[in-house]
């Protein structure tokens, strides 16, 4: 008779895992530009922007499957390090969700932090915004288990999100996020502006013009993504950079510290490329070490925050987070 129940036990499981994966699955054509409806003129850069969003489905994917997370981090290091950012980032969203609906099973982002996620900790806090994104009731909770500084970065996350699948209301409509109130409206604008990046295919003529259509008061916020998304994701070459630069214009300290926000995203994974190396040396003349440095010294005395309750006005209390990055700007 234990033989039987535990046969029937071992038998159900992969139907379970089985149903888990069709309920949350995503396709691979959700992150082509032809379904997305972005707009790109240059085939190679095309090709490297589709490849983060298949690479992130592909981490997303893992998380899913996969319960033991001795197995999704094997699955997860088979991507090569300058693309393995982005499968983290998407197995942080898988888990975040999973511990959204199967909360009796939580703290899978908690123990994946500790252990197997701890040198990509800036990608997965950003991949739990994409969670944050498609169960938003959950998000106070979700942020209080996280880093009180970087937990911002998942409101980065859900800002990306927001335009990466919904460019049409958030990046042209210029739609102001719900539920957002005081400093997290800036930083959603952050995670838009990285978004923007892909939505125009990293044309450097469509950017500016794109950004000018926001009001003056979000594009500093909208130009630090941009400055993060060229130096961590690529796309373009050096005199690319070079342009976007100018383009900038009064907004190169924000799109200077959004790339040196790259830097240090890809020095603490061990997976820093060439493009991120290049961008810094452009943008801050500088290499993406000693850029990475400035992101840490700005970190010392820095007093705590966090985003755990968004409601009512920023007064004159500034978050952190921001102190963070205005000392970064600061050394522009």
């Amino acid at each position: 008779m234990l033989q039987t129940l535990t046969k029937a036990r071992t038998d159900r499981v992969p139907s379970l895992n089985s149903l888990r994966k069709s309920l949350l699955s995503i396709s691979p054509e959700e992150a082509t530009f032809a379904r997305r409806g972005f707009q790109c003129d240059d085939a190679q850069t095309q090709q490297q922007l589709e490849r983060v969003g298949h690479t992130f489905l592909q981490g997303y994917h893992s998380a899913i499957a996969y319960d033991d997370s001795n197995l999704l981090l094997t699955q997860l290091n088979t991507v090569s390090p300058e693309w393995r950012g982005f499968a983290f980032e998407g197995a942080a969203m898988g888990l975040a969700l999973l511990d959204g609906l199967t909360p009796w099973k939580g703290k899978r982002v908690e123990r994946f932090l500790g252990e197997a996620g701890a040198n990509h900790t800036y990608m997965v806090h950003v991949g739990v915004g994409w969670a944050i994104a498609r169960l938003p009731w959950l998000r106070d909770e979700y942020l209080a288990k996280l880093d009180p500084l970087l937990s911002w970065l998942a409101i980065d996350g859900y800002g990306f999100h927001q335009g990466y699948f919904y460019g049409r209301d958030f990046v042209t409509g210029i739609a102001i996020p719900k539920r957002l109130s005081g400093y997290a409206g800036n930083v959603f604008d952050q995670g838009l502006g990285r978004s923007i990046w892909f939505v125009n295919g990293a044309d450097l003529t469509r950017i500016p013009q794109t950004l000018e259509n926001f009001p003056p008061v979000r594009r500093a916020d909208l130009w630090s993504g941009i400055g993060l998304a060229c130096t961590y994701a690529g796309g373009v070459d050096s005199d690319g950079i070079a342009a976007l630069k100018i383009a900038a214009g009064e907004y190169q300290p924000e799109l200077a510290q959004g790339a040196a926000f790259a830097a240090k995203t890809r020095l603490r994974a061990r997976n820093l490329t060439a493009h991120t190396q290049m961008a810094c040396q452009v943008l801050w003349g500088m290499s993406a070490e000693a850029a990475a440095e400035i992101t840490d010294i700005a970190l010392q005395d820095l007093p705590k925050s966090s985003p755990a309750k968004l409601k009512g006005k920023l007064g004159d209390m500034l978050p952190a987070y921001e102190i963070w990055r205005r000392r970064i700007q600061a050394q522009f």
